[in-house]
């Protein structure tokens, strides 16, 4: 039987993937820090505790027969060089790399666009051939692209699929973009205020759609990058309705020509002046990858999670991370003097 060891099992993605792999016919070590399991996986899954900073550790979770090692939490170059350490045990791998290592022509990436006229302007769609940043230590897309290079430098050591991920969204998600409508119509928001026309688009990816593609890799072992995004890439204001649909309300969006009006006011996770859109040719053409999810489909699940998570609880708390990364969300204060300025 083929076996696979899956790096971060618990997370996001990994729980999915591992499902994946193990209706496939694999045998799956799922490793993680707590080597918990989740109720949703067959039996015949095993679990192994091990932190992936501990060298040693991971070698042991891996042991010497793994067919394909898949690795959802891999983070710079050190992580690559600590994969192809293991190649003379690993017979391939496959890897959760994001969009953010791509910079359009003008040297624009995620990383300037805090600059005037810094956000980058991508073909659309944008395929794998697009130019990626250099790799570096100064951010999550140079060390993304770090570990991108020892990863490809390492070809013919470790086959190895890089896994180019959109704005991933389902349960379990730290950073939900959901959480922005999700809580706005729980808290009873008859209006919601959003940039750039509502016309922002920032390519989704299902959980189920990467791991749908995971687990064509894993069969397929060779090396290459490939985006991993949903067939529909949704406009923030059609995520909003979406959103509206599957919680029963009704919602005005006020649409605001341009960027946010106030720094608290109208910037969604989405909210981006130009479309992140990508190709998945190549993925169809290289593993005959066909999507299994589409975002609107998903949305059920990913909202109950996000309301369970908000039970009884300030937002910040449920979500910390979502905090760290996107400020006050929800400045009702500041949205409501500009909408009282705004109807004046």
């Amino acid at each position: 039987m083929r076996r696979a060891v899956v790096i971060g099992a618990t997370g996001q993605i990994g729980r999915v993937a591992v499902a994946a792999l193990a209706g496939d016919g694999w045998e799956v070590t799922a490793v993680s820090r707590s080597g918990g399991r989740d109720d949703t996986w067959p039996d015949g899954v095993r679990t192994a505790p091990a932190d992936r900073e501990d060298d040693s550790a991971l070698a042991a979770a891996v042991g010497d027969d793994c067919d394909v090692l898949v690795d959802m939490v891999a983070y710079g170059p050190e992580h690559g060089r600590q994969l192809t350490s293991l190649a003379g045990r690993v017979g391939s791998a496959v890897v959760i790399s994001s969009l953010s290592v791509y910079e359009d022509d003008k040297d624009r990436n995620f990383d300037t666009q805090s600059q005037p006229d810094g956000f980058p302007e991508y073909p659309v769609p944008m395929s794998e051939d697009q130019r990626t940043i250099a790799p570096g230590e100064s951010s999550y897309s140079t060390r993304k692209a770090g570990l991108e290079r020892e990863l490809l430098a390492a070809a013919d050591a470790l086959p190895t699929t890089l896994v180019r991920a959109g704005a991933i969204h389902g349960p379990h998600c730290r950073t939900p973009r959901e959480l922005y409508f999700v809580k706005r119509n729980l808290d009873g928001r008859p209006r919601r205020v959003i940039a750039f026309g509502g016309e922002s688009r920032f390519h989704p990816a299902s959980v189920h759609n990467i791991a749908e593609l995971i687990r064509l890799a894993a069969a397929r072992p060779g090396t290459r990058a490939l985006n991993a995004v949903d067939p529909d890439a949704p406009t923030v204001a059609e995520i909003a309705a979406a959103i509206d649909a599957v919680m029963g309300v009704e919602t005005e969006s006020v649409l605001v020509d341009g960027p946010a009006p106030a720094e608290t006011v109208g910037d969604t996770p989405w909210s981006v002046p130009h479309p992140v859109v990508c190709d998945m040719t190549a993925a169809e053409r290289e593993l005959g990858y066909r999507a299994v999810a589409r975002y609107a489909e998903t949305l059920p699940d990913t909202v109950a999670w996000i309301e369970r998570q908000l039970a009884g609880r300030d937002w910040r708390e449920a979500y910390p991370k979502m905090s760290e990364a996107y400020g006050d969300l929800f400045d009702y204060a500041a949205e409501d003097a500009w909408l009282a300025t705004r109807d004046a």
